[in-house]
């Protein structure tokens, strides 16, 4: 018995000396309870601090601590939402193991790294969202005991520290969202304990370092959104069982030893530049239940033998270059069903949208009874689809599958196994009937059935369950009839919005309809709406709508613009080009200050450049091409609408000279003033338009462009008259630079700064009176693809450097004073010869041959009988002239005694003069 108390009482001590309590027996040390107090005492006076921070009650007992039961030092702190400023409180709490800060403001806390170092006993360290702004490289650090670092969420903007990366012992590592910059070290680490290293979201801009994946004890790697670059190297690496290098710029294949890692749970690599094919032996993962390789540029098949992969609840494959029938996935040994038993596969989320996929969709699809979300969008698939597609599709809840050539064949009263909030079968011939099985979708929110073929009207039905959709497209169909209120459910009208209506392209007709507060975006163009908009925009009174996006182009309406603009003023586009509206434009549009779009394209408009405008100083595009307004350009254009994009008004009664402000339009890439009256010389500072300056762009570079919820569904555009023809550039537009002065009563030289515009690529200055040389440097413009100077008055000869353009693809020098011989080079002795005449210039394309100088030579024609017969008006000319300057001086001298007299006294007095001024000898 005395042995087995012995042994109790020792295995009792045990027991409590390797306790952690959250409120011990006894109080706390002397030295820490009078740090706290302190603590306490700073940040009492700023923020709430726990209830049971209360100065004299053991602090073991406040919330946040927690006490070693036996020796009453405190071991673990945890302290949130407050501001410290000083941390030197620390150095008391020697005998500190975790230290938890989350949402402490320390920016103050300049020494904050010193002061932990002097914690010899900390095996947790969390510091995350603390705001901190330094972080500085240590000569000897006290963190040998140290298995947790947590870091992320401040801005260091500064490289990882070195000795960061060598703490032997730590397990988890937490850098991510920390504003680090690159590179990685390339000594010798030491992380051999390191099994869960996150540092996504930074600024590295460098290569993987392969010493990372030869951590032997890695199993959590996350470096998303982290400026990744280059390959992703070789590796021994087998223990991963998550991995995340998503959205970088790694270029190389997927390395086969990835497909050796069998206990790898998720692998995200999407939003790269990874290229080749994807390897059979992705089969080798069979613990996998994520799989992200989309937003690549992966090629060749899809991988059949992921099939074999039966806890996979994630798969895609989207948005890559995956080619080849879409029924490879489901068909053969290896495929979802290899067991047989489709109906338990434990797939939710299949996406294939944005790849080159042919074929039929298989009927096989229909087997996943798991399945929730299923894309296969912008394919090239083909061929029907029936009721046996969706067979025990009973959990679907998204299918998008717009843009194939599909054809959807159902019965009339088709029920659907499911309940879908989503459905996206843009593109499909649906119609010529309106599909009745959407009125059995009780809980749909998003509907795109457009370019679909239906015709007549949209039931009653339906419109009564549009109220409760956010997003729906019948554009692109036959519709025809009026188009009710448009309503939102009450239910919905807490969840903010987006609501998304698009009916444009469809022939609907009647007036405009009202349309609920909660619309963000509304397109009616391509329809037959008519009459004004009175209705429509000034019928609610002193209520904001948060209607962000309207057109109503291409209809038939008309009446002036109404001056009740002031409930709308979250606009940002607003599009109302091709109707027949009248007058000016209102004052109250001075109210849509966020407007970033506005199109009046081809009405019947009039009256001076609106000076509504100048509040709406955010636009990037204005068009009011092909009215009516007059006057001149106001001086405050360049100051007001610094972010201009596109401005075009082409088409209208403008005069006056053009303002030198206009050059301060530094974004500017799309300049059509073209058919106006506009006088005076072209502005000699055109060359500081900075974005027809720059060199290259890539399609992509005007994301700010994208106005709708949904990218890509309305993105700027702007009609282009280029190389005598009309062009709708929309997902080009940032690639394209245009300006054209032409058809005005301009004067003057081009400016030579027009040399300085690198990045343009057309300009027009036709059909104006412009004279002197053309400029000798324009061959530095090398993207110009066309040029039109015709019909006006410079002179010279075409300039050398024209024979270096080498993207030239149209030329109108036509109908000026041009000489010489035209410049050799591939692209000009291809225009068409019409494109030089009217000048007196030789050489190909024209017929006219140069002589050895490059001028053109001097013939001799032979007499015929025409030319005998014709006068030579130069030499009667010549004997008129004589005749009568001989008579008018001789015959007066002959005929007048006195003028006789006077001239001989004037020749007597001038020789008498001449012998007075003569030496005698």
């Amino acid at each position: 018995m005395k042995v087995l108390a012995i042994t109790l009482w020792v295995l009792l001590f045990f027991i409590l000396k390797n306790t952690k309590f959250v409120v011990c027996v006894g109080i706390c040390r002397e030295n820490e309870q009078r740090a706290l107090e302190s603590l306490k005492k700073e940040v009492d006076d700023r923020l709430d601090i726990p209830s049971s921070w209360v100065v004299g009650k053991d602090c073991c007992a406040w919330e946040g601590v927690v006490c070693n039961n036996l020796t009453r030092r405190v071991i673990e702190l945890h302290i949130r939402y407050l501001r410290i400023d000083n941390l030197e409180w620390l150095s008391s709490f020697l005998s500190l193991e975790n230290l938890e800060m989350y949402h402490v403001d320390l920016r103050e806390a300049t020494n904050w790294l010193q002061v932990i170092n002097m914690l010899p006993s900390l095996v947790d360290l969390s510091l995350s969202n603390c705001s901190l702004n330094s972080i500085t490289n240590l000569l000897h650090h006290n963190f040998s005991s140290l298995e947790t670092l947590d870091l992320s969420s401040t801005k260091f903007n500064s490289p990882i520290p070195n000795w960061v990366f060598n703490l032997s012992n730590l397990v988890s590592l937490n850098l991510s969202d920390c504003n680090f910059t690159g590179p990685f070290p390339d000594f010798p680490v030491n992380l051999a304990s390191l099994t869960t290293f996150k540092a996504f979201e930074n600024s590295f801009n460098c290569l993987l370092p392969e010493w990372l994946f030869d951590l032997s004890n890695l199993e959590h790697l996350n470096l998303r959104s982290s400026s990744i670059k280059g390959a992703i190297p070789n590796g021994n690496i087998t223990t991963l069982k998550y991995l995340d290098l998503s959205d970088n710029n790694l270029n190389s294949t997927i390395p086969n030893w990835l497909y050796r890692c069998k206990d790898l749970e998720s692998l995200y690599l999407s939003e790269n530049r990874l290229e080749g094919a994807v390897s059979s032996l992705i089969s080798n993962l069979s613990s996998i239940t994520n799989i992200d390789i989309s937003g690549n540029m992966l090629t060749g098949k899809l991988p059949n033998v992921i099939g074999i992969l039966g806890k996979l609840e994630f798969l895609s494959l989207s948005k890559n270059q995956f080619e080849g029938q879409v029924s490879e996935l489901f068909i053969g040994r290896s495929n979802f069903f290899s067991r047989g038993l489709g109906n338990t596969s434990s797939l939710m989320e299949l996406r294939l949208d944005g790849n080159k996929l042919t074929g039929t969709l298989p009927k096989s699809l229909g087997q996943l009874s798991m399945l929730e979300y299923f894309f296969i969008s912008n394919n090239k698939l083909e061929g029907v689809v029936t009721e046996s597609h969706f067979s025990k599709l009973m959990q679907l809840q998204l299918f998008s599958a717009s843009r194939n050539n599909l054809t959807l064949k159902v019965s009339r009263n088709w029920i659907p196994p499911f309940q879908a909030t989503n459905i996206a079968i843009g593109g499909w011939n649906i119609g010529p009937l309106f599909p009745m099985w959407l009125r059995t979708q009780e809980m749909i929110m998003n509907v795109d059935i457009s370019d679909g073929g239906i015709q007549g009207e949209v039931p009653t039905w339906f419109w009564n369950l549009s109220s409760q959709i956010v997003f729906l497209n019948l554009s692109h169909n036959q519709f025809i009839g009026e188009v009710p209120i448009i309503s939102t459910a009450s239910w919905l009208v807490g969840l903010g919005g987006p609501w998304l209506m698009y009916l444009g392209s469809n022939n609907f007709s009647g007036s405009l309809p009202r349309i609920s507060m909660s619309i963000t975006e509304l397109d009616l163009s391509n329809n037959f709406f008519s009459k004004g908009l009175s209705n429509f925009l000034c019928e609610a009174k002193n209520v904001s709508y948060n209607l962000e996006i309207l057109n109503l182009g291409r209809n038939n309406l008309s009446e002036e613009i109404p001056n009740c603009w002031m409930n709308w003023s979250k606009l940002k586009v607003l599009i109302m080009r091709e109707n027949n509206l009248i007058g000016g434009i209102p004052r109250s549009m001075e109210i849509l200050n966020s407007l970033l779009s506005l199109d009046l394209r081809r009405n019947r408009l009039n009256g001076p450049f609106p000076s509504s405008l100048e509040n709406c100083t955010k636009l990037h595009k204005i068009d009011l091409a092909e009215n009516e307004f007059v006057g001149g350009l106001p001086s405050w254009l360049g100051m007001r609408f610094s972010t201009l994009i596109v401005f075009i008004l082409r088409s209208n009664k403008f005069n006056g000279e053009l303002p030198q402000e206009l050059c301060q339009l530094k974004d500017l890439q799309i300049l059509d003033l073209a058919n106006n009256t506009f006088v005076g010389t072209i502005p000699r500072c055109i060359g500081n338009f900075s974005a027809m300056v720059k060199g290259k762009k890539e399609v992509g570079d005007d994301d700010e462009l994208n106005y709708s919820y949904f990218f890509g569904v309305l993105r700027e555009s702007a009609m282009v008259t280029n190389k005598g023809n009309k062009y709708q550039y929309d997902t080009i537009l940032a690639l394209f630079t245009s300006m054209d002065i032409s058809s005005n009563n301009l004067s003057g030289d081009i400016p030579i700064t027009l040399t300085r515009l690198a990045g343009l690529r057309s300009f027009n200055f036709s059909k104006n009176n412009l004279i002197g040389r053309i400029p000798n440097d324009i061959g530095d413009m090398k993207v110009l693809e066309s040029v039109d100077l015709s019909e006006n008055q410079f002179y010279g000869q075409i300039p050398q450097s024209f024979s270096s353009l080498s993207t030239l693809s149209y030329l109108n020098l036509s109908d000026n004073n041009l000489s010489g011989m035209i410049p050799l080079s591939t692209q000009l002795q291809s225009f068409d010869p019409t494109s030089f005449q009217g000048n007196k210039l030789c050489g190909l394309p024209l017929l006219l041959n140069c002589s050895s100088n490059g001028s053109i030579p001097y013939c001799e024609y032979e007499d015929d009988e025409s030319d005998k017969d014709e006068v030579d008006w130069f030499y009667i000319s010549m004997a008129i002239g004589f005749a009568l300057s001989f008579w008018g001086v001789c015959g007066s001298l002959l005929f007048k005694r006195s003028w006789r007299h006077a001239y001989f006294r004037f020749l007597d007095r001038c020789w008498e003069m001449l012998l007075s001024k003569l030496p005698i000898y």
